[in-house]
This record gives structure tokens, C-alpha cells and sequence, in this order.
């Protein structure tokens, strides 16, 4: 079996699928393949180790279906057209709870920057503003005892409640499809609705995959339900929330502030006026961004390709 890697992912995976006997092809430029070289390098392998840098639609899975089976270097896939891969017979695997410690640990990073205006604060000093002391200048906000709101309460959320609950005493609420009773009996948790979510929330946290329900389910409407002293944080996918709602929300005043990880489109422009407000800080889709969490992607993508060969059910699944 041949396999494409066509990102220059963490080799931890790659000398697992070679261990096996497989044939191995990995992308070292650090751009990603342009679509003709993706395609023409597909079309000579048997399984895709994919990232979420490539669209795999309909067109190209049409195109490709001789593909034995594809393997996400990522929780997420919604870059996957995945009713056209079912019907025709492509496996789909994915990466889960491989990177739930790293992305907790920055959604968490993200609410404690933003209530203390910290990414903004640091540009003061780099334009040479910081020059004297000023007891009521460019106030936070302290975060004990506070209410968050976690949207989509499944690994990364739970890890980010935990800290929450752990590090502050913060009061938790999840706006779930299902009852997470381990929530409940570690944290205290209380399911509500999402109305109930925004309205009651110091901080809401995105942790939700991306879905047509979940797609701009963070709009204008949204932002208005929320106290005007909330932070939002978003580490799930950039077109959960509608990015001119949330400047706009922001301009306004209709929220405190917001603290992203994924944007939309991404990469963000430089000129994009969240970068410029005081009360934001947005970073580089960093979620994952750890030695162990990328090594531990590349081996779980590996392990379904491996699994496969050797004709053994799929560990990570997908469809």
C-alpha cells in the first residue's frame, strides 16, 4: 500500500505506517501541494493522509476513488464531503482526543488574555506608550467565581471547564444535544438552552464541531442575547461565528470582548480590525500547536491506515 502525506507532518506517524512495511510519501516544502500537484500525487496512492488544508469534495473524491481509505490528520473533517465518500465506499478516519489538553489549555489562555487586555497591553510597550502609572487605565476583569458557557460540552470542552471550575470556582453551563453527566457530578454542571447559555454567561466558549446547525449559529442575534461584560472564545471552527456580527458586537459594545484561535476566512488578514481592539486577541489556529499533541495526531491518523491494512477495524472512525 502506498501512502500520501501531503503536509510535512510530525514523522512519529510516518515511521509507524514504514514499520509496517507500507510505502510512504510525506511533503516536506512547507507550503501545502497546489491542487494540481495534490491531485497528480493522489492519483498514485492507495490512502490519503489528509489535513484540513485541502478540500477532499465531491470532485475530488469522484476523482479519486481508488482510494482505500482516508485518514484525517485532525479531530475535525469538515473538509470532507462525507455522504460522497460513503456512497462511494471511501473509509473515513480521524485524529480524536488527541489534541483535547492543547486546545483546552489555549481556549483557556484566550478568556484569561482577553479579560486582562493582555495581547493589547504588550503592543503598548513594542509602540512606546507604557510611561507612567494610570490606576484606572485600560481596566480587566477578574474571572473567580464567574459563570462560563460551554457550547459543546464533549472532550475539549470538558478540559476547558475543568480548568475553568479548578482555576476560579467558575459557575458551569453547557448547551449540549445530550446530558454529559460526568460533567455534572465532577463540575456541577448545569444543562440550559442556548438562549439560556448566552443570556446567563461571563464567558462563552465554543467547543462544537462545525455542522450545517452549528455554521453562524454565533450572529448578530446571538451577541445581542449576551451580557454586554461577556467574553467570547472560539477554538472550534471560524464560520461557527458570523465575523462581521462579532466586530460589529464588539464596535458596539454589545460584548466585552472575544478571544479566537480560528477565524474566517483563514489566515486572517493582517488589516482585520479585530487585531486592532483592545479587548481581542486572536492567534494563529494554534489549538493543537504542541510537540504532543501534533506527534500524537500523526500516530492515530497512521494507526487507521495501518488498521486497514492489515484488515483490522478501524480504531478512529469517522464513516
Amino acid at each position: 500500500m502506498k501512502v500520501l502525506a501531503p503536509l510535512n507532518i510530525p514523522d512519529a506517524g510516518i515511521n509507524l505506517l514504514k514499520e509496517e512495511g507500507l510505502e510512504v510519501t510525506k511533503w516536506t516544502k512547507d507550503l501545502p501541494m497546489t491542487k494540481e500537484e495534490f491531485y497528480e500525487a493522489t492519483a498514485k496512492h492507495d490512502a490519503l493522509l489528509s489535513t484540513s488544508n485541502y478540500p477532499l469534495d465531491a470532485a475530488f473524491l469522484n476523482a479519486n476513488k481508488h482510494l482505500k481509505i482516508i485518514s484525517q490528520y485532525a479531530a475535525g473533517y469538515d473538509n470532507i464531503d462525507l455522504a460522497e465518500a460513503k456512497k462511494l465506499g471511501i473509509p473515513i478516519a480521524n485524529a480524536p482526543n488527541s489534541m483535547t489538553d492543547a486546545t483546552a489549555d489555549v481556549a483557556f489562555m484566550l478568556m484569561l488574555a482577553v479579560s486582562r487586555r493582555m495581547l493589547y497591553m504588550h503592543k503598548t510597550i513594542a509602540k512606546g506608550e507604557w510611561q507612567h502609572f494610570r490606576p484606572q487605565a485600560h481596566l480587566g476583569f477578574e474571572l473567580k467565581n464567574k459563570t462560563v458557557g460551554v457550547f459543546g460540552l464533549g472532550r475539549i470542552g470538558f478540559e476547558f471547564a475543568r480548568r475553568c471550575k479548578g482555576a476560579y470556582g467558575m459557575t458551569v453551563l453547557y448547551c449540549n444535544r445530550s446530558v454529559n453527566l460526568e460533567a455534572e457530578e465532577e463540575l456541577q454542571a448545569k444543562k440550559v438552552t442556548f438562549d439560556e447559555l448566552l443570556a446567563q454567561s461571563d464567558v462563552v466558549s465554543v467547543h462544537c464541531a462545525l455542522t450545517e446547525a452549528t455554521k453562524h449559529k454565533f450572529d448578530a442575534a446571538a451577541f445581542k442575547k449576551m451580557k454586554s461584560s461577556a467574553i467570547f472564545v472560539n477554538t472550534s471552527r471560524g464560520q461557527v461565528h458570523h465575523e462581521k456580527d462579532l466586530i460589529t458586537a464588539l464596535e458596539y459594545n454589545e460584548i466585552w470582548g472575544a478571544g479566537l484561535d480560528v477565524t474566517d476566512p483563514e489566515p486572517m488578514k493582517s488589516d482585520n480590525p479585530l487585531l486592532s481592539m483592545e479587548r481581542v486577541a486572536v492567534t494563529p489556529h494554534i489549538g493543537s500547536a504542541t510537540v504532543e499533541a501534533r506527534n500524537l495526531m500523526s500516530v492515530f491518523a497512521a494507526e487507521n491506515i495501518i488498521a486497514l491494512h492489515k484488515g483490522e477495524p478501524l480504531p478512529y472512525p469517522v464513516s
